[in-house]
């Protein structure tokens, strides 16, 4: 062989070392890039917002949330048949169709909410006679595109659940009650107790990272999520109050009240304990049949002297009035010797005990509608020898009790409230103006953005005719001193009695 073919030969064979070098080179270049993708993928996927409920991931309700600085709202009705709820317009006790409020339904309970309200009233439907409670969102109610939107701890609260926001992972996981519930069960049994307490309202202690058990013997207690004995199994019932994040404690028939600490603040001493608001830290009292009020702390405010702390209000529903125990956020309605009066949050009395009731039930004009307050002017209907009147916050009377009804009506989705007195009917809005009673600024979730937009300065009788009380020749109203709102007050606005049509 010549040197001219060697050469080549070694050419070609150098070729064949290469090529499997190349292609070595090649599949890790393919391998790096391949890994490459899978990274940025995997850091995309990382950086991209995903929303569990109860551990699976929801695509729809992650593109219903909006994010507004360091707060998520999520729109009310749209989420909720993702928790279990049904969702209406209006307001759940008056059935309306308004569109700056709405309500969820469960089978337990609903939650209702009003456009620019942080407060959200919840009724639990299982049990009779159950009162409104009422919780706080830290951002009120918004309206986005026509849906009523509320931040994400108002969701936690209207719809007993959690709801995590993990901002490094862009993760945010919701989990309803009955899940988390269900997920403490091995370790209830573990710990020997029979089961978590199946009442609706004990089951929310989770939220407090507590669990309401029951033993083998039937005696309940209170245990933290590690199984540990905050409470210890040894009453007869045990009760989470919502509200307060407090318990009650039943044993031998005698109540008290003990933290979700384990700390005692109110010794089993009564036969019942109720509480009567959250924000005044109040509780209706019972021992032997006599109510009383006690705060928070077990101090008493009222001695347990009376025959009824708090009123029906079942008849007033029109009214909107959701505690029994405070009306007009200041006046407890108190029945003692057989007459009612009423009290303040620290027990002091405020209107003597003379009256014979509150409020006006309706019976002939099937117009009317029972009334019990007219919340603009912060007034009480008051009852005394079938005549009404209407008194203030102060306990005035300004208006004596001599009308024959005072009742109020809806027309247009506007409410009007009126009172008679010797068959002549009197625009009462407009008469409380022209006594100098001022108007009150109220909360729009108190339902009298509806209240009487009509021009207060006439006074309509019976025929239905108006008349300008700024005529006073031409009406029953006795208008002296109308500018002296103290005056108007003490007199109660005497009307002309002896002046007929």
């Amino acid at each position: 062989m010549n040197i001219i073919d060697e050469s080549f030969v070694e050419k070609k064979a150098g070729k064949k070392k290469l090529l499997p070098k190349i292609i070595i080179a090649v599949v890790i270049i393919l391998v790096i890039c391949i890994i490459g993708v899978i990274i940025a993928l995997a850091y995309i996927d990382n950086s991209t917002l995903k929303v569990y409920i109860n551990g699976a991931i929801n695509s729809k309700v992650k593109d219903m949330l909006v994010f507004e600085g360091d707060t998520i709202y999520v729109p009310i009705r749209d989420i909720a048949s993702y928790l279990g709820y049904e969702s209406y317009n209006g307001d759940y006790s008056t059935k309306s169709e308004e569109k700056n409020k709405c309500y969820i339904q469960s089978e337990y309970e609903i939650a209702n909410f009003v456009l620019n309200s942080n407060k959200i009233y919840k009724l639990e439907t299982q049990e009779a006679n159950s009162e409104y409670e009422y919780f706080y969102s830290k951002k009120p109610v918004k309206s986005i595109n026509g849906k009523l939107y509320i931040s994400s701890d108002g969701i936690e609260q209207a719809f007993n659940v959690s709801f995590a926001y993990n901002i490094e992972r862009q993760r945010i996981y919701i989990y309803t009650m009955d899940n988390l519930i269900n997920s403490y069960q091995n370790l209830v049994l573990d710990n020997n107790y029979a089961k978590i307490s199946e009442e609706f309202n004990d089951q929310k202690a989770i939220f407090e990272e507590r669990l309401v058990v029951v033993d083998t013997e039937e005696q309940m207690g209170v245990i933290d999520l590690d199984g540990k004995a905050v409470i210890e199994s040894k009453y007869d019932k045990v009760q989470y109050i919502p509200q307060t994040g407090d318990f009650l404690a039943e044993s031998n028939g005698k109540v008290g009240i003990i933290s979700k600490d384990g700390a005692m603040k109110v010794q089993l001493m009564y036969d019942s304990l109720q509480l009567m608001d959250r924000d005044a830290g109040l509780y209706v009292a019972e021992r032997e049949d006599k109510y009383g009020i006690i705060d928070i702390k077990g101090n008493t405010k009222l001695y347990i002297e009376n025959e009824q702390v708090g009123m029906d209000i079942s008849s007033f529903e029109k009214n909107d009035i959701r505690n029994k125990y405070i009306l007009l956020n200041s006046l407890i309605p108190v029945k003692r010797n057989g007459f009612w009066g009423l009290v303040n949050t620290n027990g002091q009395t405020v209107v003597d005990f003379k009256y014979d009731g509150f409020g006006y039930i309706a019976s002939s004009n099937k117009d009317a509608l029972n009334l019990l307050v007219i919340p603009n002017y912060n007034v009480i209907v008051v009852k005394k020898d079938n005549k009404y009147g209407l008194i203030n916050t102060s306990g005035q009377e300004v208006l004596q009790v001599i009308a024959d009804d005072i009742y109020m009506t809806i027309e247009s989705n506007k409410t009007y409230y009126y009172f008679n007195v010797l068959d002549k009917r009197y625009d009462a809005e407009g008469w409380l103006d022209l006594r100098g009673v001022k108007q009150v600024q109220t909360q729009q979730e108190s339902n009298t953005s509806n209240s009487n937009t009509s021009n207060n300065s006439n006074i309509t009788n019976t025929n239905g005719n108006e008349t300008n009380t700024s005529n006073t020749a031409d009406t029953d109203v006795n208008t002296t001193d109308t500018n002296n709102t103290d005056n108007a007050g003490n007199n109660g606005g005497e009307i002309d009695s002896n002046q007929t049509e």
